[in-house]
């Protein structure tokens, strides 16, 4: 199972699992407020937006598989893992982006300041500032249409801040990231921003059974702009597995 990030869908895996045919029977989900997802409307007793997506996750989940995910994607199969190791045969992890791992170098990414632009109506400025550090393309280079979803669901990533900068569902745990047992495979790009590679220094010093990946010219949407990359690696660890 594939997760993606945010303000995309998982119909990028599609190269990946064209190149990963034969090998894994790959599938995903488009999470709520994506895709072809509904929109992400909670009512006042409903999970927050990462448990949410992680218990959809975890539903297609009958045996040990193979965890694949890519930025907020990848926290959520994270997650998942230290929840529940038995049931991850394989665990790869495009940069996640869990920053509670290292704080001091998440201070300076756009994420924290995303909830402040909102408050003060600055939809457009928050989306511009995410997109210039994790997008494909800049906020003026996207289509009219897409900036309006862009625009309309960049308030999800304000929702996930609190987890992800915060470790609210407590990933980091003592013990947790220790009780994987499955081989992990940490993929970063060589271009991706200074915290990406701190988060993955701060995993990897804690995970049994990891190895560490580095995309050359490639940035955090190395997924769509490096699949012949991503694929070979998350080939190289359902070998370990």
């Amino acid at each position: 199972m594939a997760l993606h990030c945010m303000l995309a869908s998982g119909s990028y895996w599609g190269p990946v699992s064209e190149r990963l045919a034969g090998r894994v029977d790959l599938q995903g989900f488009d999470m709520p407020g994506h895709g072809r997802s509904a929109s992400w409307n909670p009512k006042p007793d409903d999970p927050d937006y990462h448990t949410a997506v992680t218990r959809i996750a975890a539903s297609f989940i009958s045996r040990p598989l193979d965890l694949i995910g890519h930025s907020m994607g990848a926290t959520v199969a994270l997650r998942i893992a230290v929840a529940a190791p038995e049931a991850v045969r394989s665990l790869t992890l495009i940069e996640p982006v869990l920053f509670a791992a290292a704080p001091e170098s998440a201070q300076a990414q756009p994420e924290m300041q995303i909830d402040r632009l909102l408050a003060e109506g600055r939809a457009e400025d928050a989306t511009r500032g995410f997109l210039s550090v994790w997008g494909t393309q800049s906020y003026d280079e996207l289509s009219e249409r897409m900036q309006v979803q862009m625009r309309e669901r960049i308030g999800l990533v304000a929702e996930c801040a609190p987890t992800l900068a915060g470790d609210r569902p407590r990933i980091l745990r003592e013990g947790g990231l220790e009780s994987i047992t499955a081989p992990v495979l940490l993929i970063s790009g060589g271009d991706s921003p200074r915290v990406i590679h701190d988060i993955a220094d701060a995993l990897a010093a804690r995970l049994p059974d990891v190895g560490r990946a580095t995309v050359p010219d490639a940035g955090h949407m190395l997924p769509i702009t490096h699949p012949d990359e991503v694929s070979g690696l998350i080939g190289v660890n359902l070998d370990r597995a």
